[in-house]
């Protein structure tokens, strides 16, 4: 007698429709989709073990193990790749990759195919930014695959992250600002006291861009201004992307920022540019290439990305952590920006939100600052804050839990708190940067994670060894030692700057010379 499989939900695998969407049929049965089926780590190995990579210890005495070495120990079974083989050929799909380490399997078919496959009807949607194809609902899979897929991603292909940076304009928002200082990034690392006499040679650090796209004669321009060599910037396409880079007004203004904020405090390191779809997948599948990057290796990653938690799928969200989680044992630094829309993130329900995937525990958060400089040149710092769709990301996540390192600190919150830390952000006080053959001025926490990113690289080079994940030991022994510098006056909307770790700039800004010597000791 014939068994029927009961359909298994995927865990975290909801959906809604994007706000203000209107569907507008099912999407056409000869539709050719493609998706990525993240894995499970195989079941008959030993779980991931952080201790040795995240022990509040110095980076020399922290055990990382190699990409090969984590392939090994915790990717995906050969078996369960197999299963998900079958499963695909069973329902006419065609297995296009499979990764173990990224515990990923491609699959391409038909839309029929792929609603009969998840349970899941595809529609088309309209919304007031555009359209998309989308579905709401959870997916399922078979009995044999329950607990073997942790996540199914490109059904829906909706946009899902903003960049987080904010353009200068006279007639913009920050036009009422009463000081309009602009910085290059060597001055800001100057007056963050960065290490001298280091370029970050011999470090990657890897950049996620979810659009948008360079052109190497500005970058020769921009280096050649500041005096600099330029860094070689390599590209690495994920799930079809490119390097498209269009006008000013694009995504271009985030992959130029990032490029030219950490190529110029670390001018020696390579800068490993990873496009993706601005997708979940997409977004997903650019984290994990390069966390598992054995060819470039980045010993830091810089994502400028995010939207409200509200934004996402549980199942992504777990996904991206479990990603961070990887690189912290690899002794790889991911740094995200915490956002530029204040204790809302830019959400209208009344609530206080934070961005995703700064939120993430294993993600560094950055947070914004405007800076004034006084007479004789010492600068005072206070929480960026010049309106509520301009002003630094920060608060309590709705979905992550007190992280072990934020015990005691996140002011009785059972939730993590963002940001961890802090650096110039205020387009009024703005980062200057060549975009599409234009001088422009750029704010944002989008500017933070890579003038970190660049920090990171010079210590790192220093060390002779990734610092990897710093959250325990800036939570830790670092503290008392003087390598951030507190801001204290300000806020973000809902939350207040205080003494100490606060939700608008965490512990501050980076002392990046006695952080060196603080992980040197």
């Amino acid at each position: 007698m014939a068994t029927t499989s009961t359909p298994h939900i995927i865990p975290g695998s909801g959906q809604l429709a994007l706000q203000g969407a209107v569907a507008l049929g099912p999407v056409a049965d000869a539709q050719t989709i493609e998706i990525t089926v993240r894995l499970r780590a195989a079941p008959d190995r030993a779980p991931l073990d952080l201790q040795a990579a995240t022990a509040d210890a110095q980076p020399v005495e922290r055990q990382y193990l190699s990409r090969e070495q984590f392939a090994q120990a915790h990717g995906a079974s050969d078996a369960d790749i197999a299963k998900v083989t079958a499963f695909a050929a069973q329902h006419g799909m065609a297995v296009i990759s499979s990764d173990a380490a990224q515990r990923r399997v491609v699959l391409a078919g038909t839309a029929a195919q792929m609603s009969a496959a998840f349970g899941v009807q595809l529609e088309e949607y309209e919304y007031p930014d555009g359209s998309y194809r989308g579905r709401t609902g959870e997916l399922s899979v078979p009995d044999a695959l329950a607990g073997v897929v942790e996540g199914v991603f490109g059904l829906d292909d909706r946009p899902v992250a903003t960049p987080k940076f904010q353009r200068l304009q006279a007639d913009g928002f920050a036009s009422a600002a009463a000081a309009n200082i602009a910085f290059s990034p060597p001055q800001l690392a100057r007056l963050y006291n960065f290490p001298q006499g280091l370029d970050g040679s011999g470090q990657c650090i890897g950049i996620i861009e979810l659009g948008g796209g360079s052109r190497p004669r500005d970058l020769k321009i921009y280096f050649g201004e500041l005096g600099l060599p330029a860094p070689r910037v390599k590209s690495v396409c994920i799930d079809h992307a490119k390097n498209r880079p269009t006008t000013a007004n694009s995504a271009d203004g985030e992959v130029m920022l990032d490029i030219e904020v950490a190529g110029a405090v670390a001018p020696g390191a390579l800068i490993a540019v990873y496009y993706a779809p601005n997708t979940e997948r997409g977004f997903l599948d650019a984290i994990t290439a390069a966390v598992h990057d054995a060819v470039n290796q980045p010993s830091v990653i810089s994502i400028s990305w995010g939207a409200p938690e509200s934004a996402w799928t549980g199942q992504a969200m777990t996904a991206f952590e479990q990603a961070f989680a990887d690189a912290a044992a690899m002794g790889v630094t991911i740094l995200c920006a915490a956002g530029d829309n204040g204790s809302t993130d830019g959400v209208s329900d009344g609530a206080q939100h934070v961005d995703f995937p700064a939120s993430a525990p294993h993600a560094l958060a950055c947070g914004g600052t405007r800076v004034l400089l006084q007479d004789g040149g010492q600068a005072l710092e206070t929480v960026w804050n010049s309106g509520p769709n301009s002003a630094t990301g920060g608060g309590y996540s709705s979905f992550f839990g007190v992280p072990d390192y934020q015990q005691g600190v996140v002011n009785g919150h059972a939730a993590r708190g963002v940001p961890d830390v802090a650096g110039d952000a205020d387009p009024a006080s703005g980062y200057k940067v060549r975009v599409d053959g234009q001088n422009l001025v750029f704010g944002g926490t989008s500017a933070v994670a890579p003038l970190w990113a660049g920090l990171l690289a010079l210590i790192n080079q220093r060390l002779g060894r990734p610092v990897g994940f710093l959250h325990p030991l800036l939570y830790g022994s670092l503290q008392g030692r003087g390598v951030t510098r507190d801001v204290t006056n300000g806020n973000n909307g809902a939350q207040q700057a205080v003494p100490g770790w606060d939700a608008c700039t965490g512990w501050g800004c980076p002392d990046g010379e006695k952080l060196l010597q603080a992980l040197s000791d």
